[in-house]
């Protein structure tokens, strides 16, 4: 009777112990990492920003837009037709300035429209993109800068030869030129239809020099 008691206390102990190797010890959620602070979970399911993410501001960067606009918000072409129309119009580089270059179409043709300022007026120009040549043009001389000017007379002849190489292909024979001097300053003034361009223009005789050009496209 002595003995009894102490086997039922040991068969006891060996039971409880039986009985504690049965259980799962608890599991971290999925994703949290070991030795780091677990992420709480919400009720859907989803993992919330740990401290980690919401030190960033909680949020995700959105991606970046990487198609910038064309700089010079104006369509700038730089450098394309500029001599041309330069050359056209008498004009040294040196001269010019503020030059835009945009692209442009008339009558269904593509076109560099090209203005540029100098100290005796400013000029506007329209080059065609295949192939350069100028399809218009519009400009005026200063009267003050024209007085300055050095005399190069010229007669009528030799005006309507100056316009005919103004125009490439057409011949002084296709100039009308007549001579103008109702408001006291003699001028020689004519007009040249030629490639479907019309042109209007006048010339001082005392310079030799073309102070105002206009071609325009006809339809």
């Amino acid at each position: 009777m002595k003995r009894a008691f102490p086997l039922s206390l040991a068969a006891a102990a060996l039971l409880a112990a039986l009985a504690g190797c049965g259980q799962t010890p608890p599991v971290s959620p999925a994703g949290a990492s070991s030795g780091g602070p677990a992420s709480s979970w919400s009720q859907d399911g989803g993992a919330r920003p740990d401290a980690s993410a919401a030190s960033s501001g909680g949020q995700t960067a959105a991606p970046s837009d990487h198609s910038a606009a064309p700089s010079g918000g104006q369509g700038k072409e730089s450098g394309i037709g500029e001599q041309e129309a330069l050359d056209n119009a008498g004009v040294p580089s040196s001269d010019a300035s503020r030059v835009k270059i945009e692209r442009d179409r008339d009558n269904s043709i593509p076109l560099y429209d090209i203005e540029f300022e100098t100290g005796y007026g400013d000029y506007d120009f329209q080059v065609a993109m295949d192939g350069g040549a100028i399809v218009g043009a519009d400009y005026e001389v200063d009267e003050e800068h024209l007085a300055a000017l050095p005399e190069n007379p010229i007669s009528l002849e030799q005006a309507a030869a100056l316009v005919q190489e103004k125009v490439p292909g057409s011949s002084a024979s296709d100039v009308r030129l007549w001579e103008e001097g109702d408001d006291g300053r003699t001028r020689y003034e004519g007009d040249l239809l030629y490639g479907g361009i019309k042109y209007e223009f006048e010339i001082d005789p005392r310079t030799g020099r073309i102070f105002d050009w206009n071609a325009d496209l006809r339809d």
